[in-house]
């Protein structure tokens, strides 16, 4: 885990940084591919898209936004990565937190959809009367559920 070498160590950390940024839009891309192919309505309905090709638009989305909060995330891990190594830990030792980290992101954004396909299913008077434009027909709703609901966890 440690290295001795002041140079090599810049270079971890700045490799650790633009892994952050780019495990950003990756989880960007690969949720918004689920979530455009479950629901394109939602982004019709939330993003006000008219057009084809919605898919392909929620996937650009996706990665724009995943790329956004990795600069974010980016900055905060990288500092306290730094700081709490002493700038000693290798490239491999980040990528086993990143891993974790990536596995919650998912596993939270997997829980919040699920969290609001039930809240849809058990009491959907409330749910559209508390989320915008929710579709009417019972499935579109809960695909529509499941979009906002697992970005929300995500």
């Amino acid at each position: 885990m440690i290295k001795e070498n002041n140079q090599s160590n810049f270079l971890t950390i700045f490799k650790v940084g633009l892994t952050c940024i780019f495990i950003g839009g990756f989880i960007g891309a690969i949720t918004n591919m689920i979530n455009g192919a479950i629901s394109p309505n939602y982004f019709r309905i939330v993003m006000g898209w008219d057009f084809e090709n919605i898919w392909i638009a929620s996937v650009a989305q996706g990665i724009f936004e995943g790329l956004i909060y990795g600069v974010i995330f980016s900055l905060i891990f990288t500092t306290g990565f730094g700081i709490i190594t002493k700038g000693n830990a290798t490239y491999n030792f980040a990528i086993k937190q990143l891993l974790k980290i990536i596995l919650i992101v998912f596993s939270c954004w997997i829980i919040g959809g699920i969290i609001a396909i039930l809240l849809a299913s058990l009491s959907p008077e409330f749910y559209k009367s508390h989320y915008y434009n929710v579709p009417k027909e019972k499935t579109e709703m809960l695909k529509y559920a499941w979009v906002g609901g697992s970005i929300w966890g995500g």
